[in-house]
């Protein structure tokens, strides 16, 4: 009998590293890795190639707003049509003139400078939704090497409970075991394969998830990065200055700014010139005609259009202070979180788990001789599976903080940087 209950719990200890080298998930052929991952998906990615088309509407943009009006052509018959001599068009005078506009107050360079504002802007997009969609895939990519981890666990949490309910029912027929005990090995069993179901379906679900991003199966994947944390490099406090999290608010700012400007040269009025031609039918002479216009603003004198773009800067300029207020709060706060999961995995995978190990190995050998009971080796046994999935968990926890905070204090580009 004792061999029986030695060779269960033999069994069940060896489970979790044998499940360890194999995963119903990973495929034969290559282990995808992160980078790969980040690589599909950047190129299967609709929101990478929705803002490269609005970089080229915006570069379209700056070529029409950076062309010169265009000259009109008119031609006037006057005396025409009449009464009396001038019925008829014995007396008529035609004119053929061409008009120019021409702006005043640079009001071309203005309009060029808010299509370079919104190119920067389109382009700084771009690197965002890069920046952004990296975050994405960094996180699936964790969910799901956590879910492999934890369906690892819950496979060899199954195995002990199947393994310790056959040793409970022999302990029971051979009246060394009360009833209850086989009920609770069964009970134990029961929430081990309801575990095992949920490990399962957050597998399907965490590999759907980054099988969406990159536009592919992921196969197996290459998880040996995933348990490794970088607590021994110190880490500076991160500044939200001159990051990318701020790239948007301070593009907005800046093309606001040439919004004001725009509208401040629109009040200046422009001229329009005129010269033409007119021949009199009457003497069969031509003449030389020459005009200038120039608006009365009288009405409208582009105060209003100017104080709006003033207060749209104002707005901007406060989104702007808040986006930084957020961004330093955001990277504080995960700053912390590195911090927090680091030592937790270094913890809970370190003396947390191996206190764990050695605890569930002398309630294995206390068992099998008769010296602890079946209370004591399920609580050493649950507590190893918690500590295991706390390790896992914090892992998880680490990495995905980690991108975030890479995230949140990525350098934003200078100007050269942004152009093509």
């Amino acid at each position: 009998m004792h061999r029986i209950i030695a060779a269960a719990l033999a069994a069940a200890a060896c489970a979790p590293s044998a499940q360890a080298q194999t995963s119903p998930t990973m495929l034969a052929g290559e282990a995808l890795t992160l980078e790969r991952a980040l690589e599909l998906a950047g190129a299967n990615g609709p929101t990478i190639q929705s803002t490269s088309a609005g970089v080229r509407a915006a570069e379209m943009q700056r070529r029409a707003v950076g062309l010169r009006p265009n000259p009109s052509v008119s031609v006037e018959a006057e005396n025409v049509i009449g009464t009396g001599p001038y019925n008829g068009l014995s007396h008529a005078e035609t004119t053929v003139g061409m008009s120019l506009p021409l702006e005043l107050g640079g009001k071309r360079s203005a309009r060029i400078g808010v299509a370079d504002a919104q190119i920067t802007r389109a382009r700084l997009s771009t690197i965002v939704a890069r920046a952004d969609l990296r975050l994405k895939v960094t996180q699936a990519f964790v969910d799901a090497a956590a879910a492999e981890r934890r369906l690892v666990v819950a496979r060899s949490q199954l195995d002990f409970a199947n393994e310790g309910l056959r040793a409970a029912r022999v302990r029971f027929r051979a009246g060394r075991a009360s009833p209850i005990e086989e009920q609770r090995a069964d009970a134990l069993r029961i929430n081990a394969e309801t575990a095992l179901g949920q490990a399962e379906r957050a597998i399907t679900l965490t590999r759907g998830n980054l099988a969406r991003l990159i536009g592919t199966e992921p196969g197996m994947l290459d998880v040996t990065w995933v348990e490794r944390t970088d607590g021994s490099r110190p880490r500076s406090p991160g500044s939200a200055e001159g990051t990318l999290a701020l790239a948007l608010a301070e593009a907005d700012l800046a093309t606001a700014d040439a919004q004001v400007r725009l509208a401040r040269s629109q009040r200046v009025p422009d001229l329009t010139l005129s010269a033409g031609a007119r021949r009199l039918e009457a003497t069969n002479d031509v003449a030389a005609v020459f005009s200038v216009s120039i608006p009365l603003p009288v009405f409208n004198n582009g105060r209003a259009n100017l104080e709006a773009a003033q207060a749209q800067r104002d707005q901007f300029r406060a989104l702007r202070r808040g986006a930084l207020l957020e961004a330093q709060q955001s990277i504080a706060s995960a700053e912390t979180d590195v911090a927090n999961a680091g030592a937790n995995a270094r913890a809970a995978n370190g003396p947390a788990l191996a206190a764990a190990q050695e605890a569930a190995r002398i309630a294995r050998i206390g068992y099998r001789e008769g010296k602890f009971g079946q209370l004591e080796l399920l609580e050493t046994e649950r507590t190893l599976a918690q500590t295991r999935m706390a390790a896992i968990d914090a892992f998880a926890a680490y990495h995905d903080a980690q991108a975030r905070l890479e995230r949140l204090t990525a350098r934003a580009p200078t100007e050269t940087e942004v152009q093509p």
